[in-house]
């Protein structure tokens, strides 16, 4: 399926993406068109399931992943398509604070609520304990566990479930 790309969102329209949403619960539907952000997009045009345009110049996954590293993003992608091809249906969590809310498997946004707040952090990004506090007093305030995803320099992710515990 041919898509558009603009900023930082790509637009599907085709009537091929009701499925794609309805089903595998990509991007946010308006009609026949499909709209995804950029980390979703390069995920299904890694799995061969959409091109991307922007006018008439097609990008490649490697022209895609150099913009992804450009905007400062790509630990984001490297944790989506780790998450999703665990199976998990992965939106966003910008209300929240944080990358990404995370759906258990057999579980779909509407049908139920998301277990877990994913926060994506460099290796190496000093992370200041009042920041640390606050994602983990949102996670517990919306009822969600909070998963820590750090992504070192190869593109390795170790991923930490933090909980708040009442001594």
């Amino acid at each position: 399926m041919r898509s558009e790309l603009l900023e930082d969102m790509v637009t599907v329209i085709s009537p091929k993406t009701v499925r794609l949403n309805q089903k595998s619960h990509y991007g946010k539907l308006e009609g026949e068109r499909l709209e995804l952000s950029l980390v979703e997009a390069v995920y299904l045009m890694e799995k061969g399931k959409i091109t991307i345009f922007e006018n008439e110049k097609e990008y490649s996954l490697d022209d895609l992943v150099q913009i992804l590293k450009e905007k400062g993003v790509y630990g984001k992608y490297v944790v989506y398509r780790d998450l999703r091809n665990r199976g998990y249906i992965v939106k966003t969590g910008f209300k929240y604070g944080s990358e990404f809310r995370l759906y258990e498997r057999g579980t779909a946004p509407g049908e139920g609520h998301s277990n877990y707040l994913v926060k994506v952090i460099p290796e190496n990004y000093e992370l200041d304990i009042s920041n640390f506090s606050s994602y983990v007093r949102v996670a517990h305030g919306v009822n969600k566990n909070l998963l820590m995803a750090v992504v070192d320099e190869e593109g390795d992710i170790t991923y930490y479930n933090v909980e708040w515990i009442r001594p």
